[in-house]
């Protein structure tokens, strides 16, 4: 399940985003507890925990005290949003930056865009 490209919690916490997007895990629904967790993928208790704690304090998750972790009830919506920003972020404003260098305009970029079947469905 992991790789040496990221840390383990950073895997771990975009591994419980993506469940989230998917829709395996469900607004309000309870998450493994750390040690649930770090018990199942034979991990550091401490790693599953930074993972989970950083996901609080993003608002993806949230801990009822004794009872445990759940999923935030605006989490979709929320990591929609922050994706929706990485995207025009780190993918389109540099695509504007070389299309502009490339004398490339915005009428060809949208013209190329529509011919590409479902591209925007």
């Amino acid at each position: 399940m992991f790789d040496d490209g990221a840390p383990i919690y950073r895997q771990i916490a975009d591994q419980i985003k993506a469940e989230i997007m998917n829709g395996s895990l469900e607004p309000g629904g309870k998450v493994m507890s750390t040690n649930q967790y770090a018990a199942f993928y034979k991990i550091n208790p401490a790693t599953a925990q930074k993972a989970f704690r950083d996901l609080v304090e993003e608002g993806v998750l949230y801990k009822q005290r004794g009872v445990g972790m759940f999923v935030a009830e605006d989490a979709r919506e929320k990591l929609a949003g922050d994706f929706r920003a990485r995207f025009f972020d780190d993918v389109l404003q540099p695509l504007i930056r070389e299309a502009r260098q490339a004398g490339i305009s915005l009428t060809d970029i949208i013209d190329y865009l529509k011919t590409q079947e479902g591209v925007l469905k």
